[in-house]
Protein backbone atom coordinates (compact mmCIF):
# COMPACT_ATOMS: atom_id res chain seq x y z
CA UNK A 1 0.00 0.00 0.00
CA UNK A 2 1.20 3.45 -0.64
CA UNK A 3 -0.13 6.70 1.16
CA UNK A 4 -2.56 6.01 4.35
CA UNK A 5 -5.27 6.95 4.33
CA UNK A 6 -7.43 9.51 6.31
CA UNK A 7 -10.79 9.76 6.79
CA UNK A 8 -12.27 12.73 8.09
CA UNK A 9 -15.19 15.14 8.92
CA UNK A 10 -14.39 17.68 6.21
CA UNK A 11 -16.93 20.72 7.65
CA UNK A 12 -15.58 20.03 11.90
CA UNK A 13 -13.34 23.11 12.69
CA UNK A 14 -11.40 20.93 14.77
CA UNK A 15 -10.58 18.08 12.21
CA UNK A 16 -9.60 20.65 9.87
CA UNK A 17 -6.79 21.95 12.11
CA UNK A 18 -5.75 18.45 13.28
CA UNK A 19 -5.47 18.05 9.26
CA UNK A 20 -3.86 21.10 8.54
CA UNK A 21 -1.43 20.23 11.09
CA UNK A 22 -1.12 17.19 9.64
CA UNK A 23 -0.18 18.65 6.67
CA UNK A 24 2.50 20.97 7.82
CA UNK A 25 4.33 18.20 10.08
CA UNK A 26 3.82 14.78 8.02
CA UNK A 27 6.23 14.22 5.27
CA UNK A 28 5.03 14.90 1.66
CA UNK A 29 3.20 11.78 0.60
CA UNK A 30 2.07 9.53 3.71
CA UNK A 31 -1.30 10.35 4.04
CA UNK A 32 -4.25 11.05 1.10
CA UNK A 33 -6.65 13.21 2.88
CA UNK A 34 -10.51 12.11 2.21
CA UNK A 35 -13.11 13.90 4.03
CA UNK A 36 -16.17 11.35 4.55
CA UNK A 37 -18.63 14.39 2.33
CA UNK A 38 -16.88 13.32 -0.50
CA UNK A 39 -17.41 10.33 -3.22
CA UNK A 40 -13.89 8.49 -2.32
CA UNK A 41 -14.76 9.05 1.80
CA UNK A 42 -18.64 7.69 1.16
CA UNK A 43 -17.15 4.43 -0.79
CA UNK A 44 -14.69 3.66 2.20
CA UNK A 45 -17.14 3.76 4.80
CA UNK A 46 -19.90 1.96 2.28
CA UNK A 47 -16.98 -0.51 1.99
CA UNK A 48 -16.28 -1.07 6.18
CA UNK A 49 -20.18 -0.71 6.91
CA UNK A 50 -19.67 3.13 8.76
CA UNK A 51 -22.47 5.10 8.87
CA UNK A 52 -22.36 7.70 6.11
CA UNK A 53 -24.35 10.23 7.30
CA UNK A 54 -22.20 11.48 10.17
CA UNK A 55 -18.62 10.44 11.14
CA UNK A 56 -17.93 10.09 14.79
CA UNK A 57 -14.34 8.89 14.40
CA UNK A 58 -11.07 9.75 12.82
CA UNK A 59 -10.46 6.48 10.20
CA UNK A 60 -7.01 5.70 9.61
CA UNK A 61 -6.49 2.86 6.73
CA UNK A 62 -3.15 1.72 6.24
CA UNK A 63 -0.91 -1.66 5.64
CA UNK A 64 -2.38 -3.16 8.56
CA UNK A 65 -5.97 -2.12 8.16
CA UNK A 66 -8.40 0.23 9.53
CA UNK A 67 -7.95 1.67 12.94
CA UNK A 68 -10.52 4.51 14.37
CA UNK A 69 -11.01 6.48 17.97
CA UNK A 70 -7.89 6.87 19.89
CA UNK A 71 -5.83 3.98 18.31
CA UNK A 72 -6.48 5.63 15.10
CA UNK A 73 -4.73 8.97 15.69
CA UNK A 74 -2.18 7.30 17.64
CA UNK A 75 -1.03 5.63 14.31
CA UNK A 76 -1.56 8.77 12.25
CA UNK A 77 0.41 10.60 15.27
CA UNK A 78 2.98 7.82 15.12
CA UNK A 79 3.66 8.43 11.67
CA UNK A 80 5.09 11.69 11.84
CA UNK A 81 8.97 11.21 12.99
CA UNK A 82 8.91 14.13 14.98
CA UNK A 83 5.60 12.77 17.32
CA UNK A 84 6.81 9.03 17.03
CA UNK A 85 8.18 8.91 21.09
CA UNK A 86 4.99 10.74 22.03
CA UNK A 87 2.30 9.05 20.19
CA UNK A 88 4.38 5.51 21.14
CA UNK A 89 4.33 7.29 25.07
CA UNK A 90 0.61 7.70 25.12
CA UNK A 91 0.12 4.13 23.97
CA UNK A 92 0.59 3.26 27.13
CA UNK A 93 -2.46 4.95 28.24
CA UNK A 94 -5.05 2.28 28.70
CA UNK A 95 -7.45 2.07 25.86
CA UNK A 96 -10.32 2.63 27.81
CA UNK A 97 -8.83 5.76 29.06
CA UNK A 98 -8.11 7.23 25.47
CA UNK A 99 -11.50 6.64 24.30
CA UNK A 100 -13.04 7.77 27.07
CA UNK A 101 -11.49 11.33 25.95
CA UNK A 102 -11.56 10.67 22.39
CA UNK A 103 -15.41 10.14 22.59
CA UNK A 104 -15.35 13.22 25.10
CA UNK A 105 -13.79 15.07 22.32
CA UNK A 106 -15.78 14.03 19.55
CA UNK A 107 -19.02 14.39 21.20
CA UNK A 108 -18.27 17.62 21.79
CA UNK A 109 -16.47 18.85 18.75
CA UNK A 110 -18.92 20.86 16.96
CA UNK A 111 -20.22 22.85 20.26
CA UNK A 112 -16.67 23.43 21.40
CA UNK A 113 -14.84 24.30 17.96
CA UNK A 114 -17.68 25.13 15.61
CA UNK A 115 -18.82 23.86 11.92
CA UNK A 116 -17.37 25.16 8.69
CA UNK A 117 -19.88 24.81 5.39
CA UNK A 118 -17.34 23.51 3.63
CA UNK A 119 -14.06 21.21 3.64
CA UNK A 120 -10.50 22.94 3.06
CA UNK A 121 -9.52 20.00 0.89
CA UNK A 122 -11.42 20.22 -2.60
CA UNK A 123 -12.57 17.05 -3.64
Amino acid sequence: MGKSIIVFDGECNLCNGVIGWLIRLAPHNVFELVPFQSPKGHDILLAQGFPTEELTTVILVDELGYHTHSDGFLRIVEKIPKWRLVANVLAYVPLIIRDTLYNLASKNRVKWFGKSKACFISF
